[in-house]
């Protein structure tokens, strides 16, 4: 059986066999009992197909449900909350998840129709989906991939899809990382399985995919977070809500003290991927404060589009976020925080392409 400490590795480009044959070498079902309720929560943060680099593998999943199936585990939900903005059964639908619901009698729950209990955890007080805190097993299974404001986002970040919407606002408001090791500690997860086929090196919500055709298993989320920031080039300490989890015990960030295991190592690049410094650079010119990331996220792939179009060198300064929704100023805002700005686009959020051509008829 798997160990807090283990991280097991496996390389190729076929997802479902992959996840088989890994979840056989940990022997899952070992750590199960047939009564339990199996929560698979994946990335759905956008109704994007997984090659675009944002969103968990429909592949990955049906192998995890396949395994367990095969093994007499038939108690199985599929649990997310896309980000504010999107609509989650969209999601589903463009993802696959709608025909894996229907293929393996799954049921998908839509998180942003769930209650909610508030748990408090040290200084704060979180609330958290109700179905994502009554599954006896949950099995986190997130896209390693880049954010544009927490630099890099895996298991950690990947269970704030199992707030409500008005909480998730609330964490950008409180800073975002804080809260996010918080959350890890007050919703523990069993099993982390980690997409890392296809995931975008820029922008949370894809468009960038770069091919890294491995899959990442481990017990402690920390841990996999920590070799997962290394991969993308970030040490531990330059992602700071791993950093606050360390500190509040929610796992181990030591890399060196790990038993790390690898499989079809004749397929393994031995690349170390790193994200461009597109996003710093576009980023340049925002002031963010309390930035929602379905917000910030629509602005920087819009500011990419004007970029490609030779617009992007005249914009001096925007401003974005929660931070700036009391405030009476000359500039230009972006969303409906910032509607006391002399100049602003609605929308919460609103989109690239609003966003795109409200500043090209300002330019």
């Amino acid at each position: 059986m798997i160990k807090i400490n283990d991280l097991h590795v496996i390389y190729g480009k076929e997802p479902l066999a992959m996840i088989k044959a890994l979840l056989a070498k940990i022997e899952l079902e070992k750590g199960l009992t047939a009564e339990m309720l199996i929560g698979l929560k994946p990335n759905l943060v956008v109704a994007k197909p997984a090659e675009n680099g944002a969103t968990t593998s429909p592949l990955l999943v049906e192998g995890i449900i396949q395994y367990l199936q095969e093994k007499g585990f038939n108690n199985i939900v599929i649990l997310e909350s896309s980000w504010v903005g999107e609509s989650t059964k969209r999601a589903f639908k463009v993802c696959g998840y709608q025909d894996i619901s229907t293929k393996y009698n799954v049921p998908l729950i839509d998180l942003k129709e769930d209650s909610y209990r508030t748990i408090k955890e040290g200084e704060l007080a979180l609330d958290i989906c109700l179905k994502a805190l009554e599954v006896d097993y949950l099995i986190n299974i997130p896209v390693l991939k880049a954010h544009s404001q927490t630099r890099f986002t895996c298991a950690l970040k990947n269970l704030k899809g199992c707030i409500p919407d008005r909480e998730k606002r609330r964490f950008h408001t409180l800073g975002l990382n804080r809260p996010i090791a918080y959350l890890a500690k007050a919703l523990p997860v069993n099993l982390v399985v980690v997409d890392a086929i296809n995931g975008d090196l820029s922008f949370e919500e894809g468009g960038s995919p770069v091919a890294m055709n491995r899959i990442i298993v481990g017990k402690d989320p920390v841990l996999v977070d920590t070799y997962g920031a290394g991969l993308l080039g970030y040490s531990r300490n330059e992602i700071e809500y791993i950093e606050d989890a360390v500190k509040l015990g929610v796992g181990s960030g030591e890399l060196a003290s790990a038993r790390i295991f690898e499989y079809n190592t004749g397929e393994k690049s031995g690349t170390v991927f790193k994200p461009g410094r597109q996003v710093r650079r576009l980023a340049s010119c925002v002031v963010a404060k309390a930035a929602c990331s379905a917000c910030y996220g629509s602005l920087i792939h819009a500011l990419q589009r004007l970029d490609q179009i030779g617009k992007f060198a005249q914009i001096e300064q925007l401003f974005i976020g929660q931070g700036f929704k009391k405030e009476e100023r000359d500039g230009i805002g972006i969303g409906s925080c910032t509607a006391g700005f002399s100049s602003f686009i609605p929308g919460c959020p609103p989109s690239a392409h609003q966003i795109v051509e409200f500043l090209r008829n300002m330019l």
